[in-house]
């Protein structure tokens, strides 16, 4: 039953976050307007706003002009459904899920932001921060406690030293959101998450090369690559890293 709730939660979150994801970064409201159809301006109805359901019973369309609604809505919306179900499965019914779901409630706007405007809003990553800050200083700290704060440290110095390296080749929005990283995931996780990124990242480009999606030179959201590799390190973090040891020794 807990995880059918989390289930649940994790839907109606979803849908909320992709309002956030669209909004924020143009400097809207979350609240006002209500949710209306992108094409024809239409004030949707409550049976049109049930998560992925809607979707599915008006076959991606608008009701009234017929216009295609975005796949990104219901992938959102059952995307973050499955990882707060899933969530409990790898920390466990304790403290750590506050932490687990904060992450995934970031990560999830980030996506909706990157993926649309290339942009990681800084009020997003402003009222995460302290948000994570408070969960690892008294709700669930790491051990030693003070890892978030160098978690936090390392994780933009990191991605500031390569963007200045690379003269630009790093943005603002990901150097920032890798300090918030840092505060949930510590040192060691940090450096992790920022290795599975950027090897997400670059097969994420070579997949869109080869499907003509992504030319060469021109940039791409990082964020998604973000996204996949910081969760598989929070998450899988120490085995992967107690893996490679044994292999290295």
């Amino acid at each position: 039953m807990l995880f059918f709730i989390s289930f649940l939660l994790g839907l109606l979150l979803g849908s909320f976050y992709n309002v956030v994801g669209l909004r924020v970064p143009r400097g809207e409201s979350i609240v006002a307007p209500r949710s209306h159809c992108p094409s024809c301006k239409r004030t949707l109805t409550a049976f049109e706003l049930i998560p992925v359901v809607s979707y599915v019973l008006q076959k991606g369309k608008c009701r009234a002009c017929l216009a295609h609604i975005s796949f990104v809505y219901p992938f959102v919306e059952l995307s973050t459904a499955i990882l707060f179900a899933l969530a409990p499965l790898f920390v466990g019914w304790s403290a750590e899920i506050v932490v687990s779901w904060t992450l995934i409630s970031l990560f999830v706007i980030i996506f909706v932001s990157d993926v649309h405007y290339m942009i990681i809003p800084n009020r997003v990553l402003l009222f995460f921060a302290p948000l994570l800050l408070i969960e690892r200083l008294w709700f669930a700290p790491l051990t030693p406690w003070w890892d978030s704060l160098l978690g936090s440290i390392v994780g933009f110095l990191m991605l500031f030293i390569i963007a200045l390296i690379s003269k630009g080749g790093m943005g603002g929005g990901d150097i920032k959101l890798f300090a918030v990283i840092g505060l949930a995931l510590g040192v060691k996780l940090t450096i992790l998450a920022f290795f599975l990124s950027t090897l997400v990242g670059t097969i994420f480009g070579l997949v869109g090369m080869a499907m003509g999606r992504v030319k060469r030179g021109e940039p791409m959201p990082f964020g998604p690559a973000i996204v996949v590799g910081t969760l598989v390190a929070y998450f899988f973090g120490e085995t992967i890293i107690d893996a490679y040891v044994k292999v290295m020794m």
